[in-house]
């Protein structure tokens, strides 16, 4: 996948755009450096920073932070359901509101952790999984059939999206 950068503070590495001869490899590699490149993004802001959306209307980074956590926790689920069920339909849940819980107002370093000790699960997982697990599926209510390869192309994706929501938001305020 070609990531570029767009002048759209809401995609900041461009729209996903699912590349079916893209690289798993490639996607697990982005997947399980996600903790590293997040903890490097947010290193060294302070709770102002941390509370200042990236765009106007946006969430802060202190909600992006802990929703990057709500929405990998998902990721693995919907793998785990595909791998051990047929064809399942997954729960979908509301990020937005998910991201006005109390549990986003804390602190980062609790999400930064389960982000790390997952992501060690989660590399874990990919890396045991066959070509024939690739093509394995869970359906989403909400946007229909997805392969394996599909979600971790797209989680793949959304970490950088999330990461680059943040360095850019530290670029263009010059912290």
């Amino acid at each position: 996948m070609v990531y570029l950068i767009m002048e759209d503070v809401r995609y900041p590495i461009g729209e996903y755009v699912y590349d079916e001869a893209g690289s798993v490899e490639a996607w697990k590699n982005e997947i399980k450096a996600l903790p590293a490149s997040l903890k490097k993004a947010v290193d060294g802001l302070a709770d102002e920073q941390l509370d200042t959306p990236y765009r106007d209307g946006g969430w802060t980074v202190r909600q992006v932070v802990h929703h990057v956590g709500d929405s990998h926790l998902n990721m693995v689920m919907r793998v785990k359901l595909a791998l051990t069920e047929e064809n399942p339909t997954i729960i979908a849940y509301n990020e937005v509101e998910w991201a006005k819980l109390g549990d986003t107002k804390v602190a980062i370093k609790s999400s930064l952790n389960f982000i790390e000790a997952l992501h060690v699960r989660i590399g874990i997982l990919l890396d045991t999984l066959s070509e024939e697990d690739l093509s394995k599926t869970f359906v989403n209510p909400e946007s229909g059939p997805f392969t394996i390869k599909k979600a971790i192309s797209q989680y793949a994706w959304h970490g950088k999206h999330h990461v680059a929501h943040i360095t850019s938001l530290r670029q263009r305020n010059n912290w």
